[in-house]
């Protein structure tokens, strides 16, 4: 059975532990304010794959709290970034947070910043109190190469669940492929030693 760690990451009022427990229950909880960290846990099937899925939910993050971010960024396959559209501050602060991880990725995971993430627009039933057009957010996940989507945790579960399926699968492909590179090149190293040796005993035979 997989493991697969993912992190929700937004500011307050984006309405990130709503998307979550959406996808975990299919109930809407209405907003509220946590200074704790949660981590949850479920059992799910993807293609046929039985799945351990964790997901790592923080207290909500500002802007400058770097210190913060630094424990799910090292610890999660995948994230998932919320902001408010209707609050263009959180969407600020969402493209200050998918900038810290590339960054504490760099730092602190060798280099392995291609990780799956999700930019999801919350609140889409308060379009008409707008504050972020869906171009800008659409744009921002180009620029950070991730995928990009509208939602409301209030109104539909199914776009929620969507979401968490693809960006799941993603990270399965992304440990995957990184399970196969260090397979390929732990056995050039072993190919490289076998010659070494090998070709030392011929040369002294």
């Amino acid at each position: 059975m997989n493991d697969i760690k993912l992190a929700l990451l937004g500011s307050q009022g984006a309405g990130k532990s709503a998307v979550l427990v959406r996808f975990l229950t299919r109930r809407f909880i209405g907003e509220y304010a946590s200074n704790t960290n949660s981590l949850y846990h479920k059992r799910l099937s993807i293609d046929g794959r039985q799945l351990n899925l964790e997901v790592f939910d923080p207290c909500s993050q500002s802007s400058e709290a770097r210190c913060i971010l630094e424990e799910p960024v090292d610890w999660a396959d995948g994230f998932v970034v919320v902001y408010n559209i209707s609050d263009r501050t959180s969407f600020i602060n969402a493209k200050n947070i998918l900038r810290q991880i590339r960054e504490t990725r760099m730092d602190n995971c060798k280099g392995d910043t291609e990780v799956p993430v999700c930019l999801v627009g919350n609140k889409q039933d308060l379009c008409h109190v707008r504050e972020v057009r869906e171009d800008e957010g659409r744009c921002l996940a180009q620029e950070n190469r991730c995928h990009f989507q509208e939602v409301s945790a209030a109104e539909s579960y199914q776009d929620i669940a969507n979401l968490f399926t693809q960006l799941i699968r993603q990270v399965m492909d992304h440990l995957k492929y990184r399970a196969d590179r260090r397979r390929y090149s732990g056995s050039k190293s072993m190919a490289k030693l076998i010659n070494n040796v090998f070709g030392k005993r011929r040369k002294s035979v």
